[in-house]
C-alpha cells in the first residue's frame, strides 16, 4: 500500500531531517512512529500526504509514485488520506456538522449524500447528538473525535494522525486510542500514527522508531 525507498528530506536552514528511510506498509495495519521530538515523525507524515515533497527517494502510495505526482493531482490524493491532527484545527465559527463535512462540501457532493456521510461518521465516533454544537462548548476529547469523524468522512484508505493524544490527559487520550483501534480492527482502516507517548505505543501492530532522521528499529507487536 505504503512504500519509503531511500527517502531523504532536506532544509537548507536544517539539513537532513530524513536520511535514507526505507519501509513498507501493508493494507490494514496499524502503525505507529515514535522517536524524540525532532527525530522527523512529523515530517514523514508530511510527505505521504505531499504536504512537503522528499529531496531524494521514492514514495509510492498504492502503486503511484508521489514524487511525480502532478499538484494539480494532489486534491485527489488527498481524498484517499484522513488527516488528524493533535490541536484539532476545527472551525470554531462553524457547528460541528459543518466541520465534519467541510471536506465533502469541498469534493462538490449534493447535499444529501454530505448529509449522509456526515452523520454516519460522527455516529462512528459517538457524537451523532453534538452535530449542533460549536466545537469550543466541547471538551478536548470530544474535539477531537470531531476531527476523527472529519478525517473518516471521505471514507479514506490510509488515516495519518499527529500526535492525536498529545493534549489530552490519559482518560480522554485512552478513548482515543481505543477508537482508532476499532477503525482499524473492525472497519479495516489503516492507521499511522506519530506518538511521543510509550503507553499509546502498546496499541499498535508494528512500531517504526526513528532516531535523528534515520529508522533505527522496528518492533513488531
Amino acid at each position: 500500500m505504503l512504500q519509503f525507498v531511500r527517502v531523504c528530506k532536506r532544509y537548507p536552514e536544517a539539513g537532513d531531517v530524513l536520511r535514507d528511510v526505507s519501509f513498507s506498509l501493508e493494507k490494514g495495519g496499524m502503525t505507529f512512529l515514535t522517536g524524540h521530538s525532532g527525530a522527523g515523525k512529523s515530517t514523514l507524515l508530511k510527505l505521504i500526504a505531499v504536504i512537503e515533497r522528499c529531496s531524494r527517494g521514492q514514495i509510492l502510495f498504492d502503486g503511484q509514485n508521489l514524487n511525480r505526482l502532478p499538484d494539480s493531482q494532489i486534491p485527489f490524493l488527498r481524498r484517499k488520506l484522513g488527516l488528524i491532527f493533535q490541536d484539532y484545527r476545527l472551525l470554531h465559527d462553524r457547528t460541528v456538522f459543518d466541520n465534519v463535512a467541510l471536506p465533502l462540501i469541498v469534493a462538490g457532493l449534493g447535499y444529501k449524500e454530505v448529509a449522509r456521510r456526515t452523520r454516519a461518521a460522527l455516529d462512528k465516533v459517538g457524537l451523532l447528538n453534538k452535530e449542533k454544537r460549536n466545537p469550543q462548548v466541547l471538551s478536548g476529547g470530544e474535539q477531537q473525535r470531531v476531527g476523527i469523524a472529519r478525517a473518516l468522512v471521505t471514507d479514506p484508505t490510509l488515516i495519518l494522525a499527529d500526535e492525536p493524544t498529545g493534549d489530552l490527559d490519559r482518560k480522554n487520550g485512552d478513548g482515543i486510542l481505543d477508537l482508532l483501534q476499532a477503525l482499524n480492527r473492525e472497519h479495516g482502516k489503516t492507521i499511522v500514527m506519530v506518538t511521543h507517548d510509550p503507553h499509546a505505543a502498546t496499541r499498535a501492530s508494528r512500531t517504526l522508531h526513528l532516531l535523528d532522521g534515520q529508522l533505527e528499529r522496528e518492533m513488531a507487536a
